[in-house]
């Protein structure tokens, strides 16, 4: 699944490890999300885009 987490990390100042421990994930979950090869549950969707202040369409894409 395409998403925009890496982009959003950084224009934050987040790291990987950092945005990890906000949403109570690994770093190794950030890093599988980022490269699209793990779709996050929609409890972590929900909690990252609540984050980042956005919405669950804008930053999750289907390819």
């Amino acid at each position: 699944m395409k998403n925009s987490i890496a982009a959003l990390r950084r224009s934050h100042g987040y790291s990987q490890e950092e945005l990890a421990k906000i949403v109570g994930v690994s770093r190794q979950t950030i890093i599988s999300i980022e490269k699209g090869r793990y779709a996050p549950s929609l409890a972590l969707a929900f909690k990252l885009t609540q984050h980042f202040e956005t919405t669950i369409e804008l930053v999750f894409m289907p390819e």
